[in-house]
């Protein structure tokens, strides 16, 4: 954007446009002429969504922000782990992902609006906005609760039992939601009916408080078991549970559905967007190569005398 040529053919697509994102640097925009104030005074209808670290107006808008420093800043990290191992990363860059689907369905909202009313809009959403809010649950049980949530790795801060425990072949974690549950699975699973009504576990309130002796018994009785014998009973007596898998176990997984994608690589084999329409998966178009429509956007949006094959971004010779 900073070779005139290339603005100049942005600006030329801004006008039939239905929505311009961008994520570049605070200000950014605003000094190279395309800032959000200056397209919707041009462009009306235009939906303009700009992207950042932090919200305009904080005290932060200024700073970098990367996914990672998000999950800290915004207390993700510090409720995720063990307590042993400490403040730790969400495995996927959750920060990222949560604020474009954030973004997607802030405008589809917008254009739903302009239908109505022929104007666009302008969005602002923030990476650090975005998780607090994911936080909510946490922050209202430390602020208006008094307690501060734990670490707790693969267990559940309000049900037991509801976490990781291991069998002879295998992790796994198990789910019991209610009393009723918990009066199935100590006489059909743990086969020790007198666990249920053991005044340290009776009511699912008490087992929280007891959590570390509970989960120790239940241990000791589900240790011999094999994965699959486990898997068998729990599903026979509708108990919840979910191995916990490897990428190569996903890779391979019974209910996970995979759709070609075309790369200039080759043929790669994607795990399938989630919705389903009318009951098909979405087919995914090929994968464009580096600069492939250049020329074609050149075409359509550029000067009359656009000649040849220059890349855009590229400076001119």
């Amino acid at each position: 954007l900073k070779q005139p040529d290339d603005l100049a053919l942005v600006e030329s697509m801004l006008g039939t446009a239905d929505v311009f994102v961008q994520n570049l640097a605070p200000g950014a925009t605003d000094r190279l002429g395309i800032g959000s104030a200056d397209l919707r005074r041009r462009f009306p209808r235009l939906i303009v969504c700009d992207i950042g670290g932090y919200a305009p107006g904080t005290p932060d808008h200024e700073r970098k922000a990367y996914d990672l420093l998000i999950q800290a800043e915004a207390g993700l990290a510090g409720v995720t782990g063990s307590a042993t191992s400490g403040p730790t990363r969400v495995g996927i860059s959750i920060s990222d992902i949560a604020t474009g689907q954030g973004a997607y369905a802030a405008i589809l909202e917008a254009l739903i609006m302009r239908s109505r009313t022929g104007e666009g809009a302008h969005l602002q959403l923030s990476l650090f906005d975005t998780l607090a809010e994911y936080m909510n649950v946490p922050y209202l049980a430390r602020h208006y609760g008094g307690k501060e949530p734990r670490r707790l790795g693969l267990a559940h801060p309000s049900i037991a039992p509801y976490g990781l425990f291991q069998v002879s072949d295998g992790e796994i974690l198990i789910a019991v939601q209610n009393e009723r549950e918990w009066v199935v699975f100590c006489d059909s699973v743990l086969g020790q009916p007198s666990v249920a009504t053991d005044p340290r576990f009776e009511r699912n309130v008490r087992r929280i408080k007891n959590r570390e002796p509970l989960d120790a018994c239940v241990q000791a009785i589900l240790a011999p078991y094999t994965m699959s014998a486990l898997c068998e009973l729990l599903d026979h007596v509708r108990i919840a549970y979910g191995r916990v898998s490897t990428m190569a176990d996903l890779a391979v997984h019974r209910s996970a559905t995979k759709v070609p994608v075309e790369t200039t690589g080759g043929q790669v084999e994607l795990f399938a967007p989630p919705v389903t329409v009318n009951g098909k998966r979405p087919v995914l178009g090929r994968v464009p190569s580096l600069g492939e429509h250049d020329v074609a956007l050149r075409q359509e949006f550029g000067p009359p005398d656009t000649v040849g094959p220059k890349r855009i971004g590229s400076a001119a010779p």
